[in-house]
């Protein structure tokens, strides 16, 4: 057994499978697969049960993949700390964030991470999905859910609180919702629920509402939404911080404000792969992430 042979074993486990692990380390799958027998050969153990669909570690083969983490990640840190001999700290690091509370929120936090730390480098991608970060295209994303995935690590940040709002001259001129039950009779502009309905619960104290919306406006794009509201198209129903200062600022209005209204959920996690190396880059921007934004939630 040798360090590369940890190296490998870990690289197969992240990958999830020995084609995935072979395309990523620019090898064949039969030579991956021949490296994974020797190194099982060595330790005189099977080390993963192969299945159709995923491999299983053993439980020696566990106890090696954690030992293997633990080595890559020292050997990566000990290359970054010489990489970094007399510079400033630098790196790359590729974020996903929401469309919505990044575009209107995240992005002057970025801005000023990039005054403090303009060597790293930063990827920033505005969109809602999650699997970004299973396949590898981030190192670390931000979404507003009711409960983070399973096998994700998660930091919550932040509690999201939605609200139904429309322009002043709407409210004027048309009634607006005195219940969660009014809704499903109105022009309901918000956000969108691809393939499936959407399902709004509100809560007041004890009292709770489950109901299907069909809106007559929906997006994901949280500026179109603010601007479809502001010209009186309808009642929206979005996040607090979208309308916020039209709201301040007399633009808009708000009903239904003592119910608390759960659309998409509620809570706002930073996720992260386990096991994966977090390199300084990386875990500079999310204690910046994390300071801003619990700061941001007060």
């Amino acid at each position: 057994m040798n360090v590369q042979s940890l190296a490998l074993l870990v690289d197969i486990v992240d990958a999830g499978n020995l084609s995935l692990a072979a395309r990523r380390l620019k090898m064949s799958r039969a030579n991956v697969s021949y490296h994974l027998a020797q190194l099982e050969k060595s330790v005189g153990q099977q080390l993963m049960r192969r299945t159709t669909r995923r491999l299983e570690l053993t439980e020696v083969g566990l106890r090696l993949y954690q030992h293997g983490c633990i080595i890559r990640d020292e050997l990566m840190a000990a290359k970054e700390s010489v990489a970094s001999l007399g510079k400033g700290l630098h790196g790359s690091v590729r974020m996903s964030m929401p469309t919505g509370f990044g575009g209107l929120v995240m992005s002057s936090w970025l801005i000023d991470f990039k005054r403090e730390y303009p060597d790293i480098s930063l990827s920033l991608l505005f969109e809602n999905r999650v699997d970004d970060l299973l396949r590898e295209e981030v190192d670390i994303a931000i979404r507003v859910m009711s409960e983070p995935p399973e096998q994700m690590v998660a930091v919550e940040l932040a509690r999201v609180r939605y609200v139904v709002c429309a322009a002043v001259d709407y409210a004027r001129t048309h009634s607006m919702p005195a219940h969660p039950a009014d809704l499903p009779h109105m022009p309901v502009i918000t956000s969108a629920a691809v393939g499936r309905e959407l399902r709004v619960s509100a809560y007041r104290g004890e009292e709770s509402h489950q109901l299907t919306l069909h809106p007559t406006l929906a997006s994901e794009n949280f500026q179109f939404l603010r601007e479809a509201v502001l010209g009186g198209l309808g009642v929206g129903l979005v996040p607090e911080y979208v309308v916020a200062h039209d709201v301040a600022e007399g633009r808009a209005v708000t009903s239904l404000t003592e119910w608390r209204l759960s659309v998409f959920g509620t809570r706002m996690y930073l996720l992260r792969m386990p096991g994966r190396y977090q390199t300084l880059a990386t875990r500079t921007l999310i204690d910046f992430m994390v300071k801003r934004a619990r700061a941001w939630s007060k």
